[in-house]
């Protein structure tokens, strides 16, 4: 390791999400009674400082500001250019609005909801947000309850057309114009903003066993004005991964089987993430107490076990009895090594390994 920080929450904690220039961190619990907590925390100033400055008496995160959500939080996205948070979570769709605090004050207060058609009894939402637009928050947990909310205005501009109810495991904004859905069971969809109501075009299920479950990856680069050139990652609760050019979808760009202990069937918190700042590095997640790294450059079709060139395993020596699970993990926006990553039992670590013989 070049650094690592650590933090313990007080309750296990799913989400985590880098402010855009990584000067800030939100995290949230999962728990389901009432009372998880919501905190934007400070990185320790290690991480905030362009270049290394030897030692440093400030080691840990400090926390900024907090709230409470009486349901559990699974996904969270900040609103660009705003002091807004969006969140989801059980028992329905629907999403919670906040406001983080201002200067003079360290609470982040509820706002507003935003409820969904036929919300009760559906999974919980799926979250994307822009940059490149107003305040726009993309939502959905089936193919056929899709949209896109002005938050502030909690106003529909957008609604995908699909009579397919399958469960949706992510989706994203790939530019100004084109969004793209993961459904659980692995296929890919891709829906165009300037046509409401206008078809959703599917693409097939990567090659493998049937019945396993799927999470999406991309790249940060893709918010452009065309389709970004970056692969899209799938990871499956079997350990499998795809790349696919989205130009050319008839077949994957790259297969390979990561180094996981078991298959995961249940996939809760499988994760798969693009480094925004190192060409062709990703990381993989919610199998274990590791977070493995990647360098797919190498890879081919034939879906050959890789190595990962780092593996972080820092969680799974945090403490007595069952081992914790990672629960997520994201790259800071700027920083290329840097990786934060949360775990089962309420640790939270921020690291930055060396670079191995030039790779990465």
């Amino acid at each position: 390791y070049r650094h690592l920080h650590t933090f313990e929450l007080q309750a296990p904690t799913r989400l985590i999400e880098w402010g855009t220039r990584g000067d800030r961190v939100c995290v949230a619990g999962y728990g389901q009674s009432g009372g998880n907590e919501i905190l934007q925390l400070i990185p320790p100033p290690t991480l905030q400082a362009k270049e290394s400055q030897g030692l440093c008496p400030e080691r840990d995160f400090k926390v900024e500001c907090g709230g409470f959500s009486k349901r559990p939080v699974y996904s969270l996205k900040y609103v660009p250019d705003t002091s807004l948070l969006v969140t989801s979570g059980p028992p329905d769709s629907s999403l919670q609005v906040w406001q983080v605090s201002a200067e003079d004050s360290d609470v982040i207060k509820p706002l507003s909801t935003i409820a969904t058609e036929n919300a009760t009894g559906q999974p919980w939402a799926k979250i994307a947000t822009i940059s490149a637009r107003a305040t726009w928050v993309l939502h959905g947990s089936t193919l056929d309850s899709v949209q896109i909310t002005e938050v502030e205005l909690r106003k529909n501009v957008y609604t995908a057309a699909s009579r397919d109810s399958e469960e949706l495991s992510g989706l994203a904004f790939l530019d100004c114009h084109t969004l793209l859905l993961c459904c659980a069971q692995g296929r890919l969809c891709l829906a165009d903003v300037r046509e409401p109501r206008g078809p959703v075009e599917a693409m097939p299920v990567p090659p493998g066993p049937s019945g396993q479950r799927w999470c999406l990856g991309t790249g940060r680069g893709a918010q452009g004005s065309e389709l970004s050139s970056q692969p899209v990652a799938r990871l499956s609760s079997g350990g499998l991964l795809t790349l696919t050019d989205l130009r050319n979808t008839s077949e994957p760009l790259a297969s390979a089987k990561a180094r996981v202990p078991s298959p995961n069937a249940g996939a809760e918190f499988l994760c798969v993430s693009w480094a925004p700042a190192l060409e062709g590095c990703l990381g993989v997640s919610g199998f274990d107490g590791t977070v493995q790294v990647y360098d797919t450059q190498s890879w081919d079709s034939h879906g050959r076990e890789a190595e990962p060139i780092f593996v972080h395993k820092g969680h799974a020596f945090g403490g007595s009895g069952d081992p914790p699970l990672v629960t997520a993990h994201t790259w800071h926006p700027q920083k290329p090594r840097t990786v934060l990553s949360a775990a089962s039992d309420g640790s939270l670590h921020v690291w930055d390994w060396v670079e191995p013989c030039g790779k990465c």
